[in-house]
């Protein structure tokens, strides 16, 4: 199993990052590149949670989403090719002054097969780099997205 922690900071609120993190419309690959339009299916979703299938090259996992929390959210890997046990993603947002937002983030891989065993073991080496680049690509598209500063309290 490995746990992997990162963080970033961005210029949107936790609300604006939130908002965009729980975007499961079209287009939702150029805010979170490992989730592919093609492989995203929304069973239900409600106000503060949701249950979605994403994924790419292969890999996907059925997630729920829960963001009744406005500074956490907190996805449970529920079903997957190859992720199992406590699999998941567990962001933390900490608004400071200047308009700035802490986002940190851990990622929990357990692998349910020797697939999964074999990508979590390198995602727990290469995982915190890796994965820190693309949550600062998605934080940097998020604040690009035209309602930034219209979601600002």
């Amino acid at each position: 199993m490995a746990t992997i922690r990162f963080h970033t900071t961005t210029a949107s609120t936790p609300e604006q990052f939130v908002a965009g993190l729980t975007d499961f419309g079209p287009g939702r690959a150029k805010l979170f590149s490992n989730s592919h339009d093609g492989s995203l299916v929304v069973h239900s979703q409600g106000p503060t949670e949701a249950d979605v299938t994403e994924g790419s090259y292969g890999i996907w996992e059925r997630l729920h989403y829960d963001w009744s929390d406005p500074n956490r959210v907190v996805l449970t890997t529920t079903d997957s090719n190859i992720w199992g046990g406590r699999s998941g993603h567990t962001y933390t947002l900490t608004r400071h002054p200047g308009e700035k937002t802490e986002i940190d983030v851990v990622v929990v891989r357990e692998g349910k097969n020797f697939g999964g065993k074999v990508v979590a073991a390198i995602a727990a080496v290469v995982g915190p780099l890796v994965l820190r680049r693309e949550l600062d690509k998605s934080a940097r598209a998020i604040e690009a997205r035209g309602d930034v500063a219209d979601a600002r309290p």
